[in-house]
């Protein structure tokens, strides 16, 4: 009953529409009043169907919106309520298509903050860990490398935007998956004794995934596979770094490690500012959930 009573709503509308027309001939300001009321009364009216979570009567009104008043106000806004019914339908790939297209057609708009956070936590719903599947760090990385540059761009744009708390939370989520799969890929070449191999993939994690969370990790993995390598002096320099500057459950590993080795020279590996991870921070908290649609 709703879809008929919405409906018949946006057909009202377009008779109004085209009433303002015939009176843009004798009184231009009142018609353009009547094509923004009746715009916003359309507008709202999906709306309503759109907080109902009528998802598919939602979109064909807000569709109808863009066609009837393709110049108002309104008709942008619908193109973004249409991306977020994607969204809720966990449509992801399309829902992100859709507002790329919208920030594309719209880029001096204020709304284009909130469609690019949108991209980005679509983005980051999409790396799915569904029951079937492999592990995360096992599977192909598009999606998640992705999200990674869309939430990092985002940041960046919006320093403070009121999105932020959540995009940063989903950013360090995003990055402990990209350097878990770089540490799983360390760990294949390690058990088949390619060792620089291994080195390389730590040392491009640490380089390239800050603050994920996992640095101490990925140091006694490297230190481990530099002793494999007969690099003494530079895995001392390694378990030290992690006793030092990192502590936390790591550090018990790095300790029994120097201890087998014992005292002796020390050396600072290549990717000595890599193994220091400065500026690493600690979790972040989800932030709280955006408020409604306008």
């Amino acid at each position: 009953m709703m879809r008929v009573a919405l409906t018949v709503a946006v057909c009202l509308t377009a008779v109004s529409a085209l009433t303002g027309c015939d009176i843009q001939a004798s009184n231009g300001s009142r018609a353009t009043l009547t094509y923004t009321t009746d715009a916003r009364k359309a507008y709202q009216e999906a709306l309503t169907a759109f907080r109902a979570r009528e998802w598919e009567d939602a979109r064909a009104l807000f569709k109808d919106l863009q066609k009837l008043f393709p110049y108002s106000a309104y008709a942008k806004l619908a193109g973004l309520r249409v991306a977020d019914i994607d969204f809720e339908l966990q449509r992801y790939p399309e829902s992100v298509s859709a507002y790329r297209e919208w920030i594309q057609n719209n880029r001096t708009d204020k709304d284009v903050e909130y469609a690019r956070y949108r991209i980005g936590k679509a983005l980051h719903e999409d790396i799915n860990d569904g029951f079937l599947q492999p592990p995360a760090e096992e599977r192909d990385q598009a999606v998640t490398i992705d999200a990674y540059k869309e939430l990092r761009g985002f940041l960046r744009q919006f320093p403070r935007s009121r999105y932020g708390k959540d995009a940063a939370y989903m950013l360090e989520a995003v990055t402990g998956r990209l350097v878990r799969h770089e540490l799983y890929v360390a760990h294949f070449y390690l058990k088949r004794d390619r060792f620089e191999a291994a080195v390389a993939r730590i040392d491009f994690a640490l380089r390239n995934y800050p603050n994920s969370g996992l640095d101490p990790e990925a140091l006694v993995l490297k230190g481990e596979t530099l002793l494999k390598m007969k690099r003494v002096p530079e895995a001392r320099w390694v378990f030290q770094s992690v006793v030092r500057d990192w502590g936390g459950p790591f550090a018990s590993p790095a300790r029994r490690f120097l201890e087998d080795i014992g005292d002796g020279p020390v050396k600072e590996p290549l990717e000595a500012e890599a193994a220091k991870g400065a500026g690493a921070q600690k979790p972040m908290s989800p932030g709280a959930a955006p408020g409604r649609p306008r």
